[in-house]
């Protein structure tokens, strides 16, 4: 078995690499430029452990390839992380097989700080049918990357999935494999005046159960039991907001409980 971490820039130059056969760790001494990708590779599709910086943390997903690139932000692109993700000269990524444990235990499975918009065969991965002025402030992937501060907008750790205010908006974390749920958890946003609230949404699984959902305004987590068993993914949708007369109300997450099926 071999594990594999390497820096390459935008030419596809390797700037940096290292591999192992069980816990593979790569220090990177320079300078990320655009462009840079941090690329991941394991001998086989599974369960992996990865990191991609320092200031995120290592992070459970599901690959259904042999690996993938993490796409260095930058611009708007780095405004959902943390402004000190990925900056300076000297940086930390890892990669390692999950335990058995890791793998089985309960757990948000949802949680993916490391998805990306585009990205393929690195799962949860969240999209959305609307994402507000096209701003990776609002993107999907902001709902699973785990900070749920929401008392302000636009910029981390505020980062959210903004509808765009379209009535048809929805949004879909996706699992890549069967889940057992027990549990939906949705974050809204709270940054009164300036927003509205949902008083109610549709969540939807891939088995075809819908359940409607009642909140209220509030800046503190929505809880929902759930059974949903062998799902691939979650939606929510159908979105009822307020008579309050401001147009704008945002997911800051969405999580899922349960284990894998």
């Amino acid at each position: 078995m071999t594990l594999s971490i390497a820096v390459e820039n935008a030419a596809g130059t390797v700037l940096a690499s290292t591999e192992a056969a069980e816990r593979a760790t790569l220090v990177y001494r320079g300078n990320y430029a655009p462009g840079d990708r941090i690329r991941f590779t394991v001998p086989e599709p599974g369960y992996y452990q990865v990191r991609a910086d320092d200031t995120i943390d290592e992070t459970l997903v599901y690959l259904t390839g042999t690996g993938f690139a993490f796409t260095v932000p930058f611009g708007a692109a780095a405004v959902p992380y943390n402004p000190k993700a990925f900056t300076g000269n000297l940086h930390l990524a890892s990669l390692r097989a999950a335990t058995a444990d890791e793998v089985a235990a309960t757990r948000n499975l949802a949680l993916n700080p490391l998805d990306q918009h585009d990205e393929a065969d690195v799962w949860p991965h969240a999209h959305a049918n609307a994402e507000t002025r096209n701003e990776p402030v609002f993107y999907a992937r902001n709902v699973i990357d785990g900070v749920t501060a929401n008392t302000l907008h636009g910029e981390w750790p505020f980062a959210t999935w903004g509808n765009d205010n379209r009535a048809d908006a929805e949004i879909t974390v996706e699992f890549g494999r069967p889940v057992d749920l027990d549990e939906i958890v949705l974050v809204t946003r709270a940054d009164f005046p300036h927003d509205n609230w949902w008083t109610q949404v549709d969540v939807s699984f891939s088995d075809g159960t819908v359940k409607t959902v009642h909140m209220e305004k509030s800046d503190q987590p929505h809880r929902f039991a759930v059974e949903a068993k062998g799902v691939t993914w979650v939606k929510v949708g159908n979105l009822v907001k307020s008579d309050d007369p401001s147009p704008w109300a945002a997911l800051v997450q969405l999580e899922a409980y349960g284990r894998n099926a």
